[in-house]
């Protein structure tokens, strides 16, 4: 074959390989991490009342608290959210 130039190999080609090769475990070693980050992923602070916020909802929906405790515990789960979270390294 005319390809091989005499069955030697040329730069370009090596250097096509090497690229090929790194652009491939750069790949993979993306996504593995991409898979594992987005397994891992804490709520963000914009999310961590929401679910509260759902069930205290819920539970005035079915007649469980009245209007005054529905509106307490909203105030509670507001200011709560609004509240820094404490990362501990003041320790």
């Amino acid at each position: 074959m005319m390809f091989w130039s005499d069955s030697h190999w040329v730069f370009w080609q090596v250097a096509l390989m090497w690229v090929a090769m790194v652009a491939f475990w750069g790949l993979i070693i993306w996504a593995v991490w991409a898979l594992v980050g987005s397994t891992t992923q804490k709520p963000r602070d914009d999310q961590r009342g929401g679910d509260a916020r759902r069930i205290l909802d819920q539970r005035l929906a079915r007649g469980e608290i009245d209007a005054e405790e529905y509106g307490r515990l909203r105030d509670l789960i507001e200011h709560h959210d609004r509240a820094p979270i404490d990362t501990g390294a003041n320790r």
